[in-house]
């Protein structure tokens, strides 16, 4: 079995052994939510760890250092914000995330780049070529044009009449 299966495989043993850490009396009222926070009471049954109650959070159910921050698919995630980043990638054990503040056109030659260096991208998004982005802006100038033609009623002048006798 390949080093990255036995790591998915340890991480979802030791998942199944962590119980899901509720706050104290969450289940009783309703304006308490069952965000984990520490039991601080004095006289505090889950504090005090009596059986019957929740579980509190302990060093001991803490996943092991090898598995720690992977990827659902076993890989190592790394964030990328220049085209140097991408090079230093190991293919067989780490995958690329693009980082949310990298415009259109860095984010184009990223994903270029990681084609031939055949590095798997995590978000890829819908990027698109420069000639589709040209062609986009183009078609909306035009799209604006003709709602700004359209808005312009043809002869609707207020006339007003002189001899009306308005006031």
């Amino acid at each position: 079995m390949s080093e990255r299966k036995k790591l998915t495989k340890m991480r979802n043993a030791l998942r199944s052994r962590k119980p899901r850490f509720i706050r104290q009396e969450s289940w009783r009222y309703k304006r308490v939510k069952p965000s984990w926070r520490r039991p601080r009471g004095k006289t505090s049954k889950m504090r005090l760890k009596q059986r019957g109650w929740p579980k509190t959070v302990a060093v001991g159910y803490k996943v092991a250092k090898k598995v720690r921050g992977l990827h659902p698919s076993g890989f190592r995630e790394i964030l990328i914000h220049r085209l140097e980043d991408l090079e230093k990638i190991d293919v067989n054990a780490e995958v690329a995330r693009i980082a949310a503040t990298l415009g259109e056109r860095k984010r184009i030659a990223i994903l270029e780049r990681a084609k031939v260096l055949n590095v798997r991208i995590l978000n890829p998004g819908p990027a698109k070529k420069p000639e589709e982005a040209e062609a986009e802006e183009v078609e909306a100038e035009k799209t604006e044009a003709e709602k700004a033609e359209a808005e312009k009623p043809e002869g609707s002048e207020e006339h007003t009449s002189e001899g009306s006798g308005g006031q």
